[in-house]
């Protein structure tokens, strides 16, 4: 199978461990193989054979010795370092395989991301990918051990009596009617159980960031029968996938039970006619149970490897979603750049759209100008900036930084000459100094500070109970929107790029803390070319160019002194902006 093919290269440099695992396997495995045969020779040749009780007795303690010696001195170590190398393995494995799905994670677009929730990625990551550890535990070393079980157990059987061993595989072709009548649909049953509990994840995952919404629409009732409808759909899958695995251990188990009686009823007739041993019966009785036990423990493995297969479906599924943004072979790495930036006739539409939300625009930006766009909300304001570290490419027409095609860069060298401040700020709820660090992670406590004091941060900073220590909790929630927005602009400080993007960065804050983070921009964009995408047009005044776009056109540009000279359109918003 193919998904079980690509599997194994995560398994591969852990190959050795598994054989050695399997090999102290079969030593803990073979151990109980002797109990039959124990019981055999203590019927047959201390209990009905010759000697006095005396005799009989001391040979029936030195071999219970003996016993008591293998399974008191051998077998918990060896089942120790089984359970250990077993756990050890399958836990490297997981760890590689998470790994690099993180790793395909940051390659991925931002498209990816757009349409697809966070709590179903998390899902793959987390559920799928720890349901796939069961393959190497199961698959690869207990299957084997079970199956070896079976082929000592049979040749020990075969040796005892060819006959009643022939008997006891005859329901043999059953379990293979079963697994094949079975487990073709349950693998489907399994990976849609999987994908309703990722839809559940991700539901849950929206609404618990979602709370303070749905607390102050007080709109708990309906998104309680939102989240019952998500969860009955992952009941229904559950229910139907259950019901097919009861219908397979029903027949499963019985075909398992009907091997002892039939056994026993054979043995015991040839006893009674005096053509087996008694010791004999009871070695064979014993065996049946070490020989339908594995039996039993495959069948129920083929129940956890389908689903782990089910799993692996979904997780290489996952792997080969399609980077939509890839370097060209020979792509330039960014060392430093000089900030000269040109847009030539571009042209963007999102996928599965036919209208363009950029149109044939062109644009030049010299360097350590500042370029002010602005205009009606959805002009393509944003649109136009994302293209330039290449969150997306063009659909149409090129974009030249220093008189190079951006998609001839090597994409993360160039966005990491690139410094971004946005509308809506994200912090990760570890420390402040934490966050700021991510401009650059090698950063002494002295730069962050520094980075920090040029953003107009490191005063509130430095009032917090724990200072740069302070946790400031999932997406930055203890800090308020203006003390986020200077720690985002703290990060840019603190990377230092020749290029700047400014998304709207003071849209939605007070006026005490616009002043604070104006100034903080202004000194941030001083001798780098710099983009800012502005809502108050109060803001970019001081501004090189503005740049006034309406779907996706240029309409205006020049400075404020020159827009606000003639009968602009940039005049009209400007002023009313004023009075307002």
């Amino acid at each position: 199978m193919g998904v079980i093919r690509r599997y194994m290269e995560f398994v591969k440099p852990y190959r050795w461990k598994i054989v050695l695992t399997v090999l102290i396997g079969m030593v803990k495995f073979s151990i109980p193989l002797i109990i039959p045969l124990l019981l055999k020779y203590v019927v047959d040749d201390i209990i009905q054979g010759n000697g006095t009780a005396q005799e009989k007795t001391s040979s029936l303690f030195i071999i219970m010795a003996v016993m008591f010696a293998i399974f008191l001195l051998l077998r918990p170590p060896v089942e120790y370092y089984r359970q250990y190398f077993a756990q050890w393995t399958a836990s490297k494995v997981l760890f590689d395989i998470r790994d690099q799905l993180f790793s395909h994670l940051q390659k991925l677009s931002l498209k990816f991301y757009a349409n697809n929730r966070a709590g179903e990625i998390i899902s793959r990551m987390i559920n799928d990918v720890e349901q796939t550890k069961e393959f190497v535990i199961i698959g690869l070393m207990n299957v084997w051990l079970d199956v070896m079980t079976i082929f000592i157990a049979i040749i020990i059987m075969m040796v005892m009596d060819v006959k009643l061993t022939l008997i006891s595989i005859i329901l043999f072709p059953l379990y293979g009617l079963a697994v094949k009548y079975f487990y073709t649909r349950l693998r489907t049953l399994t990976r849609e159980r999987s994908q309703a509990l990722a839809q559940v994840q991700g539901h849950l995952h929206e609404r618990v960031q979602g709370m303070p919404v749905i607390r102050s629409f007080a709109i708990e009732d309906y998104e309680q029968k939102q989240f019952n409808q998500e969860n009955g759909n992952f009941l229904g899958k559950a229910i139907s996938h259950t019901t097919w695995n009861a219908k397979t251990f029903a027949v499963v188990n019985t075909i398992t039970d009907l091997a002892p009686l039939i056994i026993i009823t054979v043995a015991g007739y040839e006893v009674i006619h005096g053509s087996l041993s008694v010791g004999t019966m009871v070695a064979f009785v014993g065996y049946i149970e070490r020989l339908y036990n594995p039996l039993r423990r495959l069948i129920n493995s083929s129940t956890t490897l389908t689903q782990s297969i089910a799993s692996m479906d979904r997780l290489f599924e996952f792997i080969d979603e399609p980077y939509e943004l890839k370097d060209k072979p020979d792509a330039i790495k960014v060392k430093q750049l000089q900030g000269i930036v040109e847009f030539k006739n571009v042209s963007f539409q999102y996928e599965k759209t036919n209208e363009n939300i950029l149109q044939q625009l062109s644009l030049r930006a010299e360097q350590g100008e500042t370029i002010a766009l602005v205009g009606m909300s959805g002009g393509g304001k944003s649109t136009l900036v994302s293209l330039i570290p290449r969150f997306y490419d063009v659909t149409g027409g090129n974009i030249y930084i220093d008189g190079i095609d951006v998609r001839d860069y090597q994409a993360r060298s160039l966005r990491n000459q690139i410094g971004m401040v946005l509308q809506d700020t994200f912090l990760f709820s570890e420390s402040i100094r934490d966050n700021i660090s991510i401009g650059n992670p090698e950063a002494s406590m002295e730069q962050i500070v520094e980075a920090a004091k040029a953003a107009y941060a490191h005063d509130f900073i430095m009032e917090l109970p724990d200072g740069y220590d302070t946790k400031v909790g999932e997406r930055g929630v203890k800090l308020s929107g203006g003390q986020k927005q200077r720690i985002s602009i703290a990060r840019v400080f603190l990377k230092n790029p020749p290029l700047l993007i400014l998304d709207e960065a003071t849209s939605a804050l007070d006026l005490e803390s616009e002043h604070y983070i104006q100034d903080a921009m202004e000194k941030l964009a001083k001798d780098r070319t710099t983009f800012i995408v502005a809502h108050r047009l109060s803001t970019i005044t001081h501004a090189d160019k503005i740049v006034l776009i309406e779907n996706g056109q240029i309409v205006e540009i020049g400075t404020h002194q020159e827009l606000m000279s003639r009968d602009s359109h940039y005049k009209q918003l400007f002023t009313i902006q004023k009075l307002s």
